[in-house]
This record gives C-alpha cells, structure tokens and sequence, in this order.
C-alpha cells in the first residue's frame, strides 16, 4: 500500500488530501475511487483504519480535511462555512483528486455535503454513501431576526477566540476532552487524532480547527431543501447507522427521497463508527449493494 499527502487549491483555498493506493498490478486503470469526507471537527486522518482495510480489498481511497479544520486553510477575513462554500470546495477537490469514477462517501456533515454535490451534480457520483449523513433535526424556533443577531455575536467572539485559543498542555489533554464527549475512542487512533488536530505554541498546544465552527450559522436547516437534493440525486445510495448513534424523527421519510437507497446498521457502535468500528464500515461499503 502507498500512502502520498497532497496539497490541492480548491475553491481558492488550500486543502489537505490523503491518498491511499494499492499496489499498481492489484487495481485497474478504471476502478472506482473512494473520497471520503469528514465530519464537524474531525479530520482526513481518521479514516485511515476504514481506507487500509478498503485498500487491502485493491480499492484507491482518498480523504480530506474540510476548510478551517486539520491540515486545511482556513478562511479569511469576512469569510464563513456555509454549506454551499463546502459543495464548491468538494467540485474543485473531485476534478483535481478523481478524474475518473467517482464513489463518494460522507460522514455526519461530511454527509450532508456530499448529498448537496451529489443532487448538484448527479451525473458525476457513481456511489454515494451516507454515514449518518442526512442532515440535523429541522429547527422547530422561526425567529430568524434573532437567529443573525445572534450569529453576528457569536462571530465576533469566534474571531476574538482565534487570536487566544485555548491552550491545552499536551496532546494527552487534547485526548482527554475528546474522550469526554466520545468515550469509545480507542486510546491508539484517539492520541493520533489528537495530535493530528492540533499544533503546537507556548505553552502546550492548541486545536488546528477555526473558532468559527463553534457559531450557529444564520440560516436554519430546511427539511424541504434537503428533500429537494435528495431526490435529485440519480445514483444507488447507501445510508450506514450505528447502532447507538443518530437519527432524526422523520428519518423514514428522509430515506424515501431517494429513488435507490439501501441501508446498514452497524452493531454495537454509535455516530462516529469509523473511529471504533472500521472493519464494519469497511464492510458495509463493500458489501452494501
């Protein structure tokens, strides 16, 4: 197997790519690649142990770090991480990273994202594979006037936070606010992640991702729209669920968008099954249709 890191401007912002190969004379010159695409707060390293086992089975797998997280840039002044920003970035990453057949596969926001590109732009997704992926509840307050006073706000201290960061003292403590909110988190991949997120400064170590992730966006979740991309969407689909994991009240009616859609649940794992149960993940991509 080889593994190469690139870095890829992609809707005008540098992004951070893995590239997970198998032998050239174990894949043909047409075989599907896998891009995966994480979700809130994660990174592209985190699928490593889902893309060797997939690689393992002579699969090309490629993931990345979504803008303002890991090893990708951040924006700049003025700027936000709307949905839509995530869909032009992942049209720019496709023609760079895969020419070729396209499988595409998205976890939790990732997910959400990946569904936007793949209604966007149905003939370009041969797969697409949605882990706990169908977006969040609808939000039941309609105070919009509120809602971008309160954004506004939360910018402003965001901004605020990006010049004094928390620091943590060391990557074991970055590890064990992670385990609070994830107690599953296997001790090997969690240090790994831990230190993968963040970088180092006086005094310990600080997150990689951008302050401005923590605010809640100033345009609420519409059940509508996400049908709208949904049933758009022209390929077969596959929706993988962890056991324990999440799933909103209308997620049956969110499932019947699509027009070809199967599903998966993983046993004993919850939202983020990638982490603890990657042969299981590996398995429903690869024996899912």
């Amino acid at each position: 197997m080889e593994v190469a890191e690139r870095r890829v401007v992609a809707n005008g912002l540098g992004h951070h790519a893995i590239v997970w190969s198998p032998p050239r004379d174990r894949v043909s010159d047409d075989a599907p690649t896998l891009l995966c695409v994480h979700g809130f707060l994660d990174l592209a390293w985190s699928f490593r142990g889902v893309a060797e086992r997939l690689v393992a089975r002579g699969l090309r797998v490629i993931a990345v770090d979504w803008r303002g997280h890991a090893e990708s840039d951040w924006v700049g002044p003025g700027g936000y991480y709307y949905f839509a920003d995530y869909v032009a970035d992942l049209a720019d990453l496709v023609e760079e990273l895969v020419p070729g057949r396209l499988h595409l596969f998205g976890h939790s926001m990732g997910g959400s994202a990946a569904l936007l590109y793949a209604g966007a732009f149905p003939d370009r997704v041969e797969r697409l594979m949605l882990a706990e992926g169908l977006g969040p509840p609808e939000p039941a307050d309609s105070s919009l006037p509120e809602r971008m006073a309160n954004w506004v706000r939360e910018c402003r201290e965001a901004r605020a936070r990006r010049d004094n960061p928390l620091v943590m003292p060391d990557v074991d403590a970055a590890l064990a606010r992670m385990k609070r909110t994830n107690p599953d988190l296997p001790d090997a991949l969690g240090r790994e992640l831990a230190a993968r997120g963040t970088r180092p400064v006086e005094g310990g170590v600080v997150w990689r991702w951008d302050p401005l992730h923590r605010t809640r966006g100033p345009y609420p979740f519409r059940k509508e729209d996400f049908l709208s991309f949904a049933r758009a969407v022209r390929c077969p689909v596959l929706v993988i669920d962890g056991e324990h994991g999440f799933r909103t009240a209308d997620h049956a009616e969110r499932l019947a968008a699509f027009r070809d859609v199967r599903t998966r649940a993983i046993p004993a794992t919850g939202h983020m099954m990638h982490w603890t149960a990657p042969d299981a993940v590996a398995d429903a991509i690869s024996n899912g249709w």
